[in-house]
């Protein structure tokens, strides 16, 4: 089958500033794919040319078959969108705002309710469905834009940043139900700032900074080009942070994490549990008194660092940074 989604050289260009520089994207269909990469990379510039809101200065892109600036119109109404706020009428009750993205995309009147009442219930919104949005709190204006992103069942779906303001178990169920949507057929193009979010729903995943894809592949075979494991631990106190990170460096094969916030220090290593004992054992020497200390796998929080040279916002925001 032909990809649901292609792009091919695309540049987009604020004046001097170049958001986009020759970027190529091909998305099965059928899969989610992630968009991955620090503030300003181009993640959102490229969900909005890709759904017709913004025309590329070179290059090309097609979306179902359809190309994103000579069959702009009739493509729009094969994708559901749902960008970085929530795009609800506060006016509006939120059966009202369901069934008028419904009649936008002509489903009929009777059509548009039931498929309202239907997304309503499906996102835990069917006690708020007849209280104007003016009332709602953040949480649920934000599902409920992400119920307008699904009216129309549309075969492909592209979701910018769709948990921000999200609880855990919101982020969850959402979660659930994408998982159900992509099963279905429906694909799925996303940009997260929450790496679980990503290693949970992606089948592939491509790290943009730049304007460019810098790297591209499946959770898991990103993590394996960061490398092996790494030994994560806490120090007891803030003063022994340092002296951890120094008698730890002989055993480090990259660059050692020291987060002062949490007492933290996360050292990749080669030889894993064996790796592990040594540091234990220097520590121990040294008498740095250690919280607690385990062996894991590179995570795509560490993927981000490596790839880009920063973290994501979510864990710059967390640590105070």
């Amino acid at each position: 089958m032909p990809p649901a989604i292609t792009a091919e050289g695309l540049v987009k260009k604020y004046g001097d500033v170049v958001a986009l520089d020759r970027l190529d994207l091909s998305v099965p269909e059928g899969t989610v794919f992630g968009l991955l990469g620090p503030n300003g990379a181009g993640k959102t510039t490229t969900v909005r040319i890709l759904t017709t809101l913004l025309r590329p200065d070179a290059g090309r892109a097609t979306v179902a078959g359809f190309d994103v600036v000579r069959d702009a119109q009739r493509l729009r109404s094969h994708i559901g969108v749902s960008g970085q706020y929530a795009a609800v009428d506060d006016h509006l009750t939120g059966a009202e705002n369901l069934e008028m993205v419904g009649r936008l995309y002509h489903l009929g009147t009777g059509r548009s309710r039931e498929r309202a009442r239907e997304l309503l219930e499906r996102f835990d919104l069917a006690g708020a469905a007849d209280r104007p949005v003016q009332g709602y709190s953040g949480g649920m204006r934000r599902r409920l834009d992400l119920a307008g992103a699904l009216v129309a069942d549309p075969p492909v779906l592209f979701l910018d940043e769709p948990t921000t303001g999200l609880d855990p178990r919101a982020r969850a169920a959402l979660w659930d139900v994408l998982s159900e949507l992509v099963a279905a057929g429906t694909t799925l193009l996303l940009t997260t700032q929450y790496m679980e979010e990503a290693d949970r729903l992606a089948d592939r995943l491509a790290v943009i900074d730049h304007g460019r894809v810098i790297a591209l592949g499946t959770p898991d075979e990103l993590k394996d080009r960061v490398g092996g494991d790494r030994i994560a631990l806490t120090v007891t106190c803030p003063e022994d942070l340092e002296n951890a990170r120094r008698t730890l460096a002989p055993l480090a094969v990259g660059e050692t994490q020291v987060d002062a916030a949490t007492l933290q220090v996360i050292v990749p290593v080669a030889h894993g549990a064996a790796s592990l004992a040594d540091a234990l054992t220097r520590l121990a020497t040294e008498r740095v008194a250690v919280k607690d200390a385990g062996l894991r796998r590179p995570t795509l929080d560490d993927v981000f660092l490596t790839l880009t040279g920063h973290e994501t916002t979510k864990n710059a925001k967390e640590h105070g940074r």
